[in-house]
């Protein structure tokens, strides 16, 4: 079947041939003749990046009174990205359709702008139901003209809270109108939706309810909790040319997640609830124009992104809701292409993977975390590929090439290929050659250590000296000598913090405290803690924080801005480019710290910029 073949219109025909579209996908291929030809309410069932939009969007057009100056469709949507996308899809869509007009009703822009676009007349509105919940309360819209209602990822909006406003907004709307409910999953709350405002719905189904799409690849990589970040790295840099999105659990994570990709010398950014607009906005324009290429981001931020030709969903942290899952996932693999689904787990989590399987009707494969040396070969096979598919500009490089030729008159062939590939092999060489392995066994318990046991410690710093959980673990295993692996569980506070290390290196710690450490002007204090004391309460002049007294009132620590990744990584380049920083176990190359922790010893003192330990991986 063609768009030929499916029922539109001849504007909408034009525009759907322009915009390339020659088949319609399964789902299109059932909504369209039937939405256009019978009023009737619907509910549907696809997976992101199956063409729903246009299968709601074409039959809704085809249905539209141009001459109407009156609100006759609204469709609804969770997110401010997903309400523009879909806008702009409608767009698209009506080119070539005099008179037609639409508009986006959506938080985090000027309302006196939209009330405007409502009283020049618009046919069509999508919005998000917080924002038309306002402009409906100010009367600046009137829905009793309104004979189409779409509610486009109804999963979604439930999650996230709607319910109520979806009650109020569908009760503005005339009896009569028909509902196209459009979700991904059929949780009860979806199924409650159509039977209380929809009449006889028809059902239409493409796959399996909550199943996952055939074309994604579903792998898993075990490993112990305090190596999930240098898992995430390995795998980035495993995929040359990933170009994903990373899901953590909380906007503090994704932040941190983020920061450390960032300070890494990885194209990567946040996306959370605590970014401006205009910071999501900027955010996801470089996600969508590939200046990123990994975006790091809560369920709530991502929800309703649809970017083209995602490789890697990551789920960093698998959600606490398994049918989040579908959702997540549902980013990559579309229309048609193929996607892999990574989650990196801890033991604890191995009987979720289990759920999950059970939900999307898939089995997971384990894979081990690549070695170093599995790394190097990827990334250099992967520019060598490169270089031989490179677009040579003959003309533009004819006037170098003498000189060049010049230079490197007596090497062989053999010997020309050999330096340039050692020029980057021995970049990565250096950086995995003493890399650890990160897998455990399947089935190990979580926190498990062999014959090692762990203990917590307390540490006066905190959020108030500068310290993020990352920043805190590179001080940490920077004073003791050890590999930043060896400090894990790094609960960071305001005015102290808490981590853990094995119990063989508690000795290692206790001494900082008879070293006469100070940061900042200030003696550092490291004591044993007491999982029984209370470990929350006041931030100063607390009192049982690890076995003693502590009285706060610290000045000092240099203040540092991880807000909304404001060090952004514009000329970083991505992956293979430039110097990668040691962090947290690493990254390519080496970095010099710059802190101001000394002894008072003036004889013993720690330089302000050299590297303690070995090598970190």
């Amino acid at each position: 079947m063609t768009f030929q073949e499916i029922g539109l219109n001849s504007d909408l025909l034009k525009a759907v041939t322009e915009l390339g579209f020659v088949n319609p996908t399964p789902i299109q291929q059932q909504t369209i003749p039937l939405l256009s030809k019978q009023a009737t309410d619907l509910v549907a069932l696809a997976q992101t990046g199956t063409g729903k939009t246009a299968g709601f969007g074409l039959p809704m057009l085809n249905l539209i009174n141009s001459n109407d100056k009156t609100v006759q469709a609204l469709i609804l949507a969770p997110t401010r990205e997903l309400c523009v996308q879909i806008t702009n899809d409608i767009k698209n869509y009506s080119k070539y359709m005099s008179g037609f007009s639409v508009t986006a009703i959506y938080g985090g822009a000027r309302i006196d702008n939209q009330i405007k676009d409502i009283k020049r007349g618009v046919q069509v509105v999508v919005a998000t139901p917080g924002r038309l919940i306002d402009m409906i309360e100010r009367r600046a819209v009137n829905l009793n003209t309104v004979k189409i209602v779409v509610l486009d990822e109804a999963d979604e909006m439930l999650n996230m809270g709607f319910k109520e406003d979806l009650d109020t907004i569908l009760s503005e709307t005339p009896d009569n109108k028909n509902t196209w409910l459009f979700s991904a999953t059929m949780p009860k709350e979806v199924e409650r939706i159509a039977k209380n405002y929809m009449e006889k719905p028809v059902e239409l189904t493409t796959g399996k309810k909550n199943e996952g799409a055939d074309n994604l690849e579903h792998i898993y990589y075990l490993v112990q909790g305090r190596d999930r970040y240098l898992a995430l790295k390995r795998i980035a840099d495993y995929y040359p040319d990933i170009f994903g999105i990373i899901f953590c659990r909380t906007k503090a994570e994704t932040q941190e997640v983020a920061d450390g990709l960032i300070k890494d010398g990885y194209s990567a950014d946040a996306l959370h609830g605590d970014l401006s607009q205009s910071q999501r906005d900027f955010v996801m324009k470089r996600f969508r124009s590939r200046t990123l290429q990994m975006l790091v981001a809560t369920d709530v931020a991502a929800r309703g992104i649809d970017v083209n030709d995602v490789t890697h969903v990551i789920n960093y942290n698998l959600p606490e809701d398994v049918e989040n899952y579908t959702h997540r996932t549902g980013r990559t693999a579309r229309a048609g292409k193929s996607g892999i689904a990574v989650a990196i787990i801890t033991p604890k989590d191995q009987g979720k993977i289990k759920d999950i399987e059970r939900i999307i009707k898939k089995q997971f494969t384990r894979k081990p975390v690549p070695n170093g040396s599995e790394v190097c070969e990827k990334q250099l096979l992967n520019l060598v590929n490169k270089i031989h598919n490179v677009e040579v500009k003959d003309e533009e490089i004819e006037s170098f090439l003498p000189k060049i030729y010049e230079e490197l008159k007596d090497l062989t062939k053999e010997e020309l290929i050999k330096r340039f590939i050692s020029e980057e092999f021995n970049r990565f060489h250096e950086y995995y050659q003493n890399a650890p392995d990160l897998n455990i066994e399947k089935g190990a318990v979580d926190g498990a250590f062999g014959k090692h046991r762990t203990t917590r410690f307390f540490v006066n710093m905190g959020n108030m000296d500068g310290f993020n959980h990352n920043s805190l673990k590179d001080f940490l295993s920077d004073a003791v000598k050890l590999h930043p692996r060896m400090v894990f569980n790094v609960d960071v506070k305001s005015s102290f913090s808490f981590f853990e290390t094995e119990s063989k290196f508690v000795d290692n710690f206790l001494a900082l405290n008879s070293a006469d450490l100070e940061f900042n002007n200030r003696k550092i204090s490291v004591e044993v803690s007491n999982r029984k004391m209370k470990e929350g309460g006041g931030d100063r002049g607390g009192k049982g924080f690890g076995g003693g007294s502590y009285k706060g009132g610290f000045k000092g620590g240099e203040k540092r801005d991880f807000k909304g990744g404001r060090r952004r990584s514009d000329d970083r380049g991505g992956f293979g480019k430039g110097d990668r920083k040691e962090r947290d176990g690493g990254g390519f190359g080496k970095k010099e710290r710059s802190s101001s922790f000394s002894k008072k010893d003036g004889n013993n003192s720690f330089d302000k910029k050299k590297n303690f330990g070995k090598s970190r991986f």
